[in-house]
């Protein structure tokens, strides 16, 4: 547990930022502390906004003498409490928010280099800018920043295509516990030589050391898209279609987005101008997108092909393929929407699973009819990356249920849905991470031996424990 900080030295840490650049009445501190889900509220000292990796690399050099805890922060859009303090008070909060330089666009060798604090949405920008595109989406994009990002190998709805973060990240810049720098800002596509030290921060939640610049990989633009959202009955017809769309389009599926018509329905009842994409209604839906380098009509072309034979075979319902962009963006806009919409529903447990991509469907079928029999009347809402395997298995409350006696259930309702993951051999955390909420059941799904060698990296880097503490390990 760490230990409380004295004043003079928070008045050190302050010195090193300057006062304007250190929070320390708790108002101002409130947008660090609390996260999205309104689950954890932490406290601090002071929050530190520094603005150049020699800050930080100061800040860790002192925390590391004076053995206090550090608590590295983004975007603050974290869904398992990795980015929040804890409630003691003896965590310092370092904001990467004002290391948000692009350093260098190299559209010839597709790479860019990034600070840390840059926002997803912006390195999408900067990319676009050079007639380049960076794949990495989430809608949190316009908020959260790449070195969040990286330090939870964020997953989003290009991945079928793109890979995690973590194959979209080159080299990296790392300030380590004892405030050395590791300069790994190598934009090489080959580099064989010894052990891969990126990997061991990619994912590792700042506790092995403080992301503050990435070199990330460019790809070509596409030059036609085309977004199709389709109605269907189960998800064992879905995974029929992926395969139909896999086989007609290979790598040029981008995404396919699995929804409920439940939660579709949520995000009309909810979401201002939110309208239903088809004539009639469905039991399920999926958004799929496809993407070309050449815009000669040949995919669109696929994608016809695939809806058409899929309606004619019976094994989808009915399908609109967009017919513009602001018509692809509207589909979007109900899937990015689809975590923030089920607040108005009340109390919800999350659950971020990922199973393998042909099991999809037989966990949806036996994981909705466990939760219902858990708690009777509540309202299983899984929906995500049917792609890759990756499903948000989220349950609203039961209507007219109290929130807090629903979410008193959330042990046992977690206890029945990982072992139903466990038993098909998946994950229990798919691309959240594992932060504050999940760091008791890692050692349940993780063996001794992947316990004992998270423990030795650790140790191996952050011997005084300073970095993030209680995060993860």
């Amino acid at each position: 547990m760490a230990r409380d900080i004295s004043t003079d030295v928070v008045d050190r840490f302050i010195d090193i930022v300057g006062p304007a650049n250190a929070l320390t009445d708790p108002t101002d501190q409130t947008p660090y502390l609390v996260e999205w889900r309104d689950t954890y509220h932490g406290k601090t000292p002071a929050v530190l906004r520094p603005g150049t990796v020699d800050e930080v690399l100061a800040i860790l050099k002192l925390a590391n003498e004076t053995g206090t805890a550090i608590v590295p922060q983004g975007g603050n859009t974290g869904l398992v409490g990795g980015q929040i303090p804890f409630e003691t008070g003896a965590e310092i909060v370092v904001s990467l928010s004002r290391l948000n330089r692009v350093r260098d666009v190299d559209p010839q060798g597709n790479t860019m280099t990034v600070e840390a604090g840059v926002t997803l949405a912006a390195c999408q920008e900067a990319a676009d800018a050079v007639d380049r595109f960076f794949p990495l989406s989430l809608g949190s994009q316009g908020t959260c920043q790449i070195g969040g990002n990286i330090s939870t190998n964020a997953g989003g709805t290009a991945v079928l295509a793109y890979g995690n973060t973590r194959e979209l990240v080159l080299g990296l810049e790392v300030v380590l516990a004892d405030g050395t720098v590791w300069n790994g800002l190598r934009g090489l596509r080959k580099d064989n030589t010894g052990y891969d030290l990126k990997d061991l921060f990619v994912g590792a939640e700042g506790t092995l050391g403080i992301v503050t610049a990435a070199v990330l990989k460019l790809f070509q633009k596409p030059r036609a898209v085309e977004t199709a959202f389709i109605g269907l009955a189960t998800p064992h017809q879905a995974l029929d279609v992926l395969n139909r769309a896999q086989a007609a389009a290979g790598t040029a599926l981008v995404s396919f987005e699995l929804i409920p018509r439940i939660l579709l329905q949520f995000c009309l009842d909810h979401l201002p101008g939110a309208r239903d994409p088809l004539a009639g209604r469905h039991d399920w839906y999926v958004l799929a997108e496809m993407a070309s380098g050449v815009d000669d009509g040949r995919i669109r072309a696929t994608m016809e092909h695939v809806l058409m034979h899929a309606i004619e075979d019976g094994v989808a319902e009915d399908a609109v393929l967009a017919e513009s962009g602001q018509q692809a963006a509207d589909f979007w806009a109900l899937r990015h929407a689809m975590s923030e919409i089920q607040k108005p529903e009340g109390g919800s447990i999350k659950h971020d699973v990922s199973v393998p991509v042909a099991d999809v469907p037989a966990f949806l079928d036996k994981a909705i009819a466990a939760a219902v029999e858990t708690v009777p009347g509540c309202r299983p809402v899984p929906f995500g990356h049917l792609g890759d395997g990756n499903i948000h298995f989220n349950i609203s409350q039961p209507v007219g249920a109290g929130k807090a006696d629903f979410l008193a259930e959330a042990e046992r309702m977690n206890a029945v849905i990982h072992g139903i993951v466990t038993d098909f051999g998946g994950s229990i955390s798919a691309e959240h991470g594992i932060g504050r909420l999940k760091r008791p059941l890692l050692p349940t799904v993780k063996s001794p031996v992947e316990m004992a060698l998270m423990r030795t990296i650790k140790k191996a880097l952050d011997p005084n424990g300073i970095l993030n503490p209680g995060k993860l390990l």
